[in-house]
């Protein structure tokens, strides 16, 4: 059986996904648990520990899967595609990035938490800035990209299509808008 405190955060993830930062109460949370609310505060004293945790969590996660599609190919758009997959859970799900959900509120989250959520936007753009910049020396990537715009914008639009796609046309649209983007990525000619 699953700890408490692993268990408070794969539910609150779940609720800041769903519903977002003040969407959610210790409340839901103990109901969702199955704890009374005082035993939330043993663990997380205050909900911003607590997202504070959900975010370091979410990000080595994050790293784990970014470290591991870098050791399965040097194709840059394979990874890109592989990155983009990792969406494809939250479609499927039903469930926002965790991140993302945080960012709407930022004017109302309290200064480490948004802290964070920068912290874990720059790596991702650092990643695919990386990406692209390997892919253009080694022809994996179009030439001519610039890797800081295009890695701004293959996070925007994976972000965009995992919003829209929840509601829209799912896995299939999502599906459908990483095949765009990786296509205008490619080399002329590479399919």
């Amino acid at each position: 059986m699953r700890d408490t405190r692993a268990s408070l955060l794969s539910e609150a993830e779940i609720l800041v996904r769903g519903r977002g930062y003040s969407g959610f109460s210790y409340a839901d949370l103990a109901e969702a648990v199955g704890i009374r609310k005082a035993s939330i505060h043993h663990h997380f004293r205050t909900k911003e520990a607590l997202a504070q945790a959900l975010i370091e969590a979410y990000d080595a996660r994050y790293d784990a899967a970014l470290d591991a599609i870098s050791g399965a190919t040097g194709d840059g758009v394979a990874r890109i595609e592989a990155y983009g997959r990792l969406y494809l859970g939250g479609v499927e799900q039903g469930l926002g990035c965790l991140c993302a959900a945080l960012a709407v509120e930022l004017e109302t989250l309290p200064e480490a938490l948004r802290r964070a959520i920068t912290a874990f936007f720059d790596k991702h753009i650092a990643w695919l800035a990386g990406v692209i910049e390997e892919g253009r020396i080694d022809g994996s990537v179009r030439a001519g990209l610039d890797p800081q715009a295009h890695a701004r914008m293959i996070l925007a639009t994976l972000e965009g299509a995992l919003l829209l796609e929840r509601f829209l046309a799912g896995p299939e649209g999502f599906g459908r808008t990483l095949a765009a983007l990786s296509e205008g990525l490619r080399p002329a000619g590479k399919s």
